[in-house]
């Protein structure tokens, strides 16, 4: 099967898109590819690997931070990368917890800062994503402030001062950028 042409476009109104160069056939497989970033919320850690998303009644934890479970070695180390700066966050907080959307928030920079590229970015990159700013009421905007500096709270091991980080990477932007109105 040739892979299928994807490209980049504005709608008036409704913000960038995708579509294909070509024609397909219903339910054929467009495009795949790994999430930029996720986390496990609350609720499912200890129950789900949080490398390959399992569900698992022997899990084993991180020896460091005692949050992260994985079903073995092999998801242990593929997930290294991408939780080894968290893992020293989580540490510098217990016995408090971040909420779902900080951790989340907290994994997107580590990997901003990494410039590591995914396939998916050739598509779009964070910096591509529209934060609808204008569209939040001032309550919901001043929730996302304050989810910002429980942000730079659970990242002060890793990032000492938000000035450290590039222009390109900031704090309340990635909230409004993933949070979503409904």
């Amino acid at each position: 099967m040739e892979p299928v042409a994807l490209e980049r476009f504005h709608s008036p109104g409704k913000g960038s898109g995708l579509r294909s160069r070509r024609s397909v056939r219903p339910g054929e497989l467009l495009y795949r590819d790994v999430p930029f970033a996720y986390v496990l919320s609350k609720q499912q850690l200890g129950s789900v690997c949080e490398r390959c998303l399992r569900r698992n009644e022997n899990l084993h934890r991180c020896s460091q931070c005692k949050v992260a479970k994985y079903c073995g070695r092999t998801c242990q180390k593929e997930a290294w990368l991408d939780h080894k700066q968290e893992c020293k966050c989580l540490k510098s907080i217990e016995p408090n917890f971040p909420p779902d959307s900080v951790r989340l928030a907290g994994r997107i920079v580590f990997k901003l800062l990494r410039q590591s590229v995914c396939p998916s970015e050739k598509l779009y990159s964070f910096s591509d994503l529209q934060s609808n700013t204008e569209q939040l009421s001032e309550e919901m905007k001043d929730g996302l402030r304050h989810l910002a500096q429980t942000l730079q709270l659970y990242l002060k091991t890793e990032i000492q001062d938000e000035s450290q980080l590039p222009p390109a990477i900031d704090f309340f932007q990635i909230f409004t950028k993933v949070s979503v109105k409904i």
